[in-house]
């Protein structure tokens, strides 16, 4: 990892009695995105005003650019850390222009200087022919873009967004997404996004941090902490899972859906689950089959079955929309992970190489 941006060492803090972050310990590095997701209350947000230094930790320290900002005795206000910050309600000043409100965090810089700077952001966000209009003659969507100029304006080192897209509406949000991701990409801005929503999570970050009660349970590449996630927490919590108890037989893990490879590290696991989502399902009809489809979500391109194996255990399978099953037909259900799968031992994934 290159230099940092941003450290958080041992950061916690505490609502009388109530506590919102603790023991966090994070890292980012310059141009990095990562994005913090968690259930409502995990402390996700806690940990973003805490950077921005709306908040001061109880104990821990912050360094942005390797500058304490906060922690044995330093603190930096809000406006000193050059941090830029998109909220989720965008905070526009209504009685401002759009150029009004991109400039408003630059005060102390010369007028020329100021008006060029806010025409490049404006120009960057695609909003320069929009700049005398005010926050109520525009769309959700221009504003979140506005809220993003005017955090781009002082030249951050650090960019926090808290839920920037949860008010638009679905299709816009994804548009407006990619958008705002590809803009921060343009100007290599680390950025730090907090949501509640896991495909976005997913789609945005660098590097993804699952929290949980004031802590982070896994942080990794979207890819790492989708397939091999750290927990049962993480599992579930990440997308729809379910888990097979499995038995070693020389080089198989069995289960009652089919058998992967062992992988080595199982050494003394003798009671594990394979995790299995339903994308890695596959569903074959058979006469004999010992499975049952008990139920189909229909999603459109595709259908999500629950079955029933012979246990009387459930998975889900994600297939086709072309792929009809009725309720109650036989069929047989493998696995078909094509990577390395998730093992988990009680509630912790299994260390495996």
């Amino acid at each position: 990892m290159s230099a940092g941006v941003l450290e958080l060492d041992r950061i916690s803090k505490q609502y009388r009695k109530v506590t919102a972050v603790t023991g966090l310990d994070l890292e980012l590095a310059d141009g990095e995105m990562l994005a913090l997701v968690g259930p409502s209350g995990c402390g996700k947000s806690t940990a973003l005003r805490l950077v921005a230094g709306l908040e001061a930790p109880d104990s821990g320290r912050i360094r942005i650019g390797r500058e304490l900002v906060a922690g044995d005795g330093a603190w930096r206000s809000a406006e000193r850390r050059r941090v830029g910050i998109v909220f989720q309600d965008h905070a526009l000043f209504p009685h401002l222009t759009v150029a009004g409100n991109v400039a408003f965090g630059l005060d102390g810089w010369a007028a020329a200087r100021r008006r060029e700077r806010v025409a490049t952001v404006l120009d960057l966000v695609e909003l320069g022919e929009l700049s005398a209009r005010y926050p109520h003659e525009l769309s959700g969507g221009e504003q979140q873009r506005v809220a993003l100029a005017r955090a781009l304006a002082p030249e951050p080192a650090l960019v926090l967004l808290d839920e920037p897209f949860s008010n638009l509406d679905r299709n816009l949000r994804a548009q407006i997404r990619t958008e705002t991701v590809a803009i921060l990409r343009s100007t290599g801005t680390a950025a730090v996004f907090v949501t509640h929503d896991q495909a976005e999570a997913l789609a945005t970050g660098d590097r993804v941090g699952v929290m949980r009660d004031g802590r982070i349970e896994q942080v990794g590449p979207p890819e790492e902490v989708f397939h091999a996630p750290a927990n049962r927490f993480v599992a579930t919590f990440m997308g729809e899972a379910d888990f097979l108890p499995a038995r070693v037989s020389g080089a198989e893990l069995v289960t009652e859906a089919g058998s992967v490879p062992t992988p080595t590290g199982l050494d003394g696991h003798t009671d594990v689950e394979v995790m299995v989502r339903p994308h890695e399902v596959t569903l074959r009809a058979a006469e004999s089959g010992p499975a049952r489809v008990v139920g189909a979500e229909f999603q459109g391109a595709f259908v999500l079955y629950t079955v029933v194996l012979a246990s009387g255990r459930t998975v889900r399978s994600l297939q086709p929309h072309t792929a009809a099953f009725t309720s109650g037909t036989p069929l047989v259900a493998e696995l078909a992970h094509g990577h390395r799968p998730a093992i988990l031992a009680g509630d912790e994934s299994v260390a495996v190489h």
